[in-house]
């Protein structure tokens, strides 16, 4: 896509992907969104739960986010800034001071070239010049997105580039297992298996510090409704108007293991996701404002969805402690993430 353009209805296009279960997700080429995900609840009744709108057009000018694939780097980035090899570059800077998921012209907001493979899988590429947002180097990006038979979404992402750049992408569907539109997400219990998460400061940029969840309301570790202790008197959830922090999953190296578990008690389903990367951000939907009018003209208010992003950590390039998100010349980047409903 030419960023100097304004998106038109024209290029749209959609694609639908089936299993043997009866489960159904649509995928659109602008920003490789997850427009529709229809997954069965305790007796077999469909349900579409991630947000979004009736039409494909309404994405163009809809939330910035809603499925969207997000690239090239995933969360936030402080003042835009990075180095490498003592070489300072500037990102395009979209929330306040700081740069989030790629700036404004991110993977979220392109055309991506779209390939069915079958009905159960597609692929998905995107080539991002050197320079675009900010970013060094020519960056050639493949997603391919499968639905299986045991009712997983699953996301493998590669990338290789020309120069040395750095590279954090993810998956941004917001979630609500009761279905989009049907109130808040309060109720869903979650686990998140990890014993560390990233605190932040006021503008939601890690401070550095890997801080033990024990004893905070950050401790996932065993179920706890979202709306348990969301409300607590915690400079964290008040930095976040809620939750809005990446996690330190316990993992040993790049294995593919399990990272957190939702589930809803009225539908019964309950969601798994599996990812290779270190971390995982849970995002409560603070910023809802049922501004949004979406899917059945049903308007989505504060906490209606919300969305867990695995990632490497927010801000990795400028901590050295953190995992590192430098990809250089000659080496592929790989990730893989399943969305597992059960």
């Amino acid at each position: 896509m030419d960023r100097s353009a304004t998106p038109n209805v024209d290029s749209l296009k959609s694609y639908v992907l089936t299993n043997a279960q009866g489960m159904k997700m649509e995928v659109t080429n602008f920003g490789g969104r997850i427009v529709s995900l229809l997954v069965p609840d305790r007796n077999g009744k469909l349900d579409d739960v991630v947000l979004g709108y009736d039409s494909l057009k309404q994405y163009l000018t809809g939330n910035l986010y809603f499925g969207a694939m997000i690239g090239r780097y995933g969360n936030r980035i402080a003042k835009g800034k990075f180095s490498l090899k003592g070489k300072y570059y500037q990102l395009a800077l979209n929330n306040g001071a700081n740069a989030l998921h790629g700036g404004p012209g991110g993977f979220h907001n392109v055309y991506w070239k779209i390939t069915p493979f079958n009905t159960t899988s597609l692929r998905m590429t995107y080539h991002s010049k050197n320079g675009e947002e900010g970013y060094p180097g020519n960056l050639d990006v493949v997603v391919t997105y499968t639905l299986t038979d045991k009712n997983e979404v699953v996301i493998d992402y590669e990338a290789s580039t020309d120069q040395e750049t750095i590279v954090n992408l993810t998956h941004h569907s917001f979630f609500n297992l009761a279905g989009a539109g049907r109130g808040d997400v309060l109720n869903h219990e979650l686990t998140i298996y990890a014993d560390e998460f990233n605190p932040v400061d006021s503008g939601l940029i890690p401070t550095g510090e890997l801080k033990k969840v024990k004893g905070t309301p950050f401790d996932f570790s065993i179920p706890h409704k979202i709306g348990e202790r969301i409300s607590q008197d915690d400079e964290q959830l008040k930095f976040g108007k809620g939750y809005d922090h990446n996690w330190v999953l316990k993992k040993k190296g790049k294995e593919l293991s399990l990272a957190a578990k939702v589930a809803e008690p009225e539908s019964g389903r309950t969601m798994e996701v599996w990812t290779t990367e270190p971390g995982l951000q849970f995002y409560s939907g603070n910023f809802l404002t049922g501004k949004d009018v979406g899917k059945g003209n049903k308007a989505y208010p504060f906490r209606s969805a919300f969305c867990l992003e695995a990632q490497h950590f927010p801000d990795s390039p400028n901590h050295l402690n953190f995992p590192s998100t430098v990809l250089e010349p000659g080496e592929t980047y790989k990730q893989r993430t399943i969305y597992h409903f059960l």
